[in-house]
Parts: C-alpha cells; structure tokens; sequence
C-alpha cells in the first residue's frame, strides 16, 4: 500500500520493482496507490498502470488529507491477510518484502522498519533519531525508528488501530497498546532520486503535540479520570497544603505578633491556594465529563483484543 502525493516521476520505477519482487512471491500481492490530492498528474499514471497491471488499484482522494487518512483509506481497501506500506519515492527498496513477510511468519504482528544507515541531511537525521529514542523511553515501544514508512501489518492489527490527525507514525505504539507483538527489521534507505521532502521543521512541532496524544490514548484513553484527576488532586493537595500553612501562621500571629509571616506573604499564599484549589476543581470536573464521554463512546466498543478460541465441536471435526 503506497501513499502518493505529487510522486510523478517515481510510481512507474516503483509499479517496476514491486512487480519483480511479486514474481518471486508465492503469495498473491495487489498494489494498492492512494494519491492524497496530487496536483502533478500522479493519479494519471496510477490509472494508467491500472489499465496495464490488474493488481494494481487506486484511491483518488479530493485534495490532501494527510499521510494518516491515506494509509487509513489502504487499510481499509486492502483485501490480503497481511498489508506492507511504503512510500512512493523509490527510498524504500521492494526488494525488502520478503523479509517483512519472514518476520511475520515468524511471530511478529507488526514489523517497522529501521533505516539504519540514512542517506538524508543530518538536519533530518539528527532531530529524528532525538525523536525516536524519546517516544521509545515515552511510550515502552523501542524502536529506532518509529517514522519508518515501510512497515509489514497482519490485517487484524490494522482492525484495531484508528488513524486520525498524523498518528501514522505511531501504528506500532497503538498496536502494542492492544497486545499485538510488535519487532523491526533493518532495512536498505536508498538516496531521493526525484522530487523533494514532503515535511519540514512543522513535523517536528506536531511530532511533539502527537506524542502526547498517543501517550493519553495509550495510557488512559478509557479512563481519562486517572489522568485529570490526579493533577485535580494534586493541586487540591496544595491548596489544603496552603490554607493550613495560613491558619498555623494566623495561630502563631495570635500568640505572638511578632512571630509568623506577614500580610504581604500570607497574601501570596492565599492567591496560590485559592488557585490550586481552582485548578484542581476544574481538574476534577473535566475529568468527570470526559470519564462520561468516553464511557458513552465505548459502550459498544470491547476494551480488549480476542487472539482466538478454542473451536467448536462442529469445527473440531
């Protein structure tokens, strides 16, 4: 499954080379292309190879939705047990599939590849790899390299996973969140013979914001009270925490005026308590709401991933 955007000059080498590789495969392979709003003539040439190749297909979309609505629109058109993703300007070598196709007959759900020698500016690689080891130690999933785009997925894997917003890049950490086992392959990353990067330093800026929102949705996206309400309790803490400092310093006045801290502090002190004591209120109730959100949501739902059962005596025989 190949995401395109403004990719012109590369699908017929790719369609080439996928093609090679296909005839070696005892497996049947269809080549899926989803052109995100290409504005080059990309989705010319896709149909074009459709008319040649019929294991070829194509998913035209009305503009460009983003690399994450792409490989959702893939996952969904794909029809095989097993769904490889590459990207479509010739730096992912086909020639790597069938090791993909081994590690997953080996054990592995998902498999990610690892481009271990990067043929891009250290201005790319540098940031990546700072990246890379910081979603690793976030999340417990360790790869070294999580934006990898060519990636082997069994097909119930990608049933469980919802892409949304640029969360492609962490199709691994969702898959691990629901107990699919998840490896990396190392992989040959070719140099960019056509065009130029898609990203830029945004990337890195919306790489931060999503890590985030993986973390939540990994951690505690069926109970987002544990997270609010810890921080409700924790500025509450410090709000009781205040106020008691001021009633001991209002005993301590009473007994001695000399002694204790004087209007101007406990002034500070009170305008923090009261808001820690704001802060956790609101904590609390967004907490609350959002526990009631997510439990309509999920009603239908199961919070859980089914490997398999045991078959019937009807199946046994």
């Amino acid at each position: 499954m190949i995401p395109v955007f403004n990719e012109r000059e590369s699908l017929v080498a790719l369609h080439a080379e996928i093609t090679e590789v296909a005839q070696k495969l005892t497996e049947r392979v269809e080549m899926i292309f989803v052109d995100d709003g290409s504005k080059d003539g990309s989705w010319g040439i896709v149909c074009d190879l459709a008319t040649k190749d019929d294991r070829v297909r194509g998913i035209k979309f009305r503009r460009n939705f983003g690399k994450a609505a792409a490989l959702a629109a893939g996952f969904s058109a794909a029809r095989g047990s097993v769904v490889i993703t590459m990207d479509a300007d010739l730096q992912d070598d086909p020639h790597e599939i069938p090791h993909f196709l081994d590690a997953l007959r080996g054990g592995l759900d998902v498999v990610s590849g690892w481009k271990k020698v990067r043929h891009d500016p250290w201005h790319k690689v540098f940031p990546s790899r700072v990246f890379n080891k910081f979603l690793s130690v976030l999340t417990g999933v360790h790869l070294h390299d999580h934006n990898c785009g060519m990636k082997a997925y069994r097909a119930e894997s990608l049933r469980e996973v919802y892409l949304y917003g640029e969360l492609h890049r962490f199709v691994p950490v969702l898959a691990t969140a629901r107990g699919f086992k998840v490896g990396e392959l190392v992989i040959q990353h070719r140099a960019r013979k056509f065009g130029s990067s898609k990203y830029g330093w945004k990337r890195f800026i919306k790489g931060a914001l999503d890590v985030t929102t993986v973390r939540l949705l990994t951690g505690f996206g069926r109970r987002p009270n544990h997270f609010l309400g810890a921080w409700g309790l924790t500025f509450g803490s410090g709000a009781v925490f205040g106020l008691l400092l001021l009633l001991a310093n209002l005993f301590l006045r009473l007994i001695d005026g000399t002694l204790g801290a004087g209007p101007f502090t406990q002034m500070v002190v009170l305008i923090l308590s009261v808001g820690c004591g704001l802060l956790g209120a609101q904590c609390l109730l967004a907490g609350l709401v959002t526990e009631m959100t997510v439990a309509r949501k999920w009603l239908d739902n199961d919070p859980y991933s089914v490997a398999e059962h045991t078959p019937t005596k009807q199946e046994a025989r």
